[in-house]
């Protein structure tokens, strides 16, 4: 069983959206249980990484923040998930809202077979129906808080998949930023990018934490270590430590997580 981890929050964080409370919160697909009695509080605005080997929990996790794994059949879930205090399982809860308020990123970016433009327009088209002028501002605002306005405001016509690989992860994230989202979920979202786009996604990140609460799942150590105020260890579905990051990474409580983090097991 998981034991209840909180982190330290700076004195101004009452004020702040994005907030997180998770209190034993379970996760079943099927008869099989990915997540056990998960307790923690991520903190707003600033990054928390997790970390852990594959198929210990961390993108189930991740997509129950925004009840993404709710849509695979057989799924089901217990305890709570808050966001800024209310309860995002609670019924009457608007999930088109929740996941325009939580967005997400996938490891693999799948931009739609649209215009650059359209891609980061297709959120508040739908839902707020801007005037063009609005969202020709919104637009822009977007690409710009993503890092990528600069090199392709002078083609917002052209299709969204001729971009590299980095440019189309980002031109996700501006999709996602379109939104005004409180949340930014980030499922390993330079693992299949090059160093220099990889850069440029971290360097990204920690711009953003200014902005928003984002959570991000990595297998890669040193970009937790490089980009996260806090990081999580998950294994076989547990909470095993939550820690502000240099502590984790230099001096674990667990045994455990110092076995991962040296590399004897992964």
């Amino acid at each position: 069983m998981s034991a209840a981890v909180q982190p330290t929050i700076a004195s101004d964080s009452a004020t702040l959206s994005g907030r997180i409370e998770v209190e034993h919160f379970d996760f079943w697909y099927g008869k099989t249980q990915a997540l056990h009695d998960i307790n923690l509080t991520i903190a707003p605005h600033a990054v928390t990484a997790l970390i852990g080997p594959s198929g210990c929990g961390k993108s189930t996790f991740l997509r129950s923040i925004n009840r993404l794994n709710e849509l695979i059949p057989g799924a089901r879930r217990s305890g709570e998930i808050r966001l800024d205090g209310e309860n995002i399982y609670q019924r009457g809860m608007d999930v088109v809202t929740l996941r325009q308020r939580v967005g997400m990123v996938f490891q693999r970016w799948n931009p739609f077979p649209k215009s650059i433009y359209d891609n980061v327009a297709y959120g508040p088209r739908i839902n707020a129906s801007p005037k063009r002028a609005d969202l020709d501002v919104i637009v822009e605002s977007a690409l710009r808080r993503a890092a990528l306005w600069d090199e392709v405001k002078d083609r917002l016509r052209s299709s969204a998949l001729a971009l590299s690989g980095g440019q189309q992860q980002r031109l996700c994230i501006a999709r996602a930023l379109a939104n005004d989202p409180e949340v930014l979920l980030l499922d390993e979202p330079a693992s299949a990018l090059d160093p220099i786009a990889t850069q440029k996604v971290e360097e990204l990140i920690y711009e953003l934490r200014r902005e928003l609460t984002i959570v991000i799942v990595t297998h890669n150590l040193q970009q937790a270590a490089r980009i996260s105020d806090r990081t999580a260890f998950f294994f076989l579905g547990q909470l095993v430590e939550m820690e502000d990051t240099q502590r984790l990474f230099t001096s674990p409580r667990e045994e455990r997580t110092e076995a991962y983090i040296t590399g004897r097991f992964g």
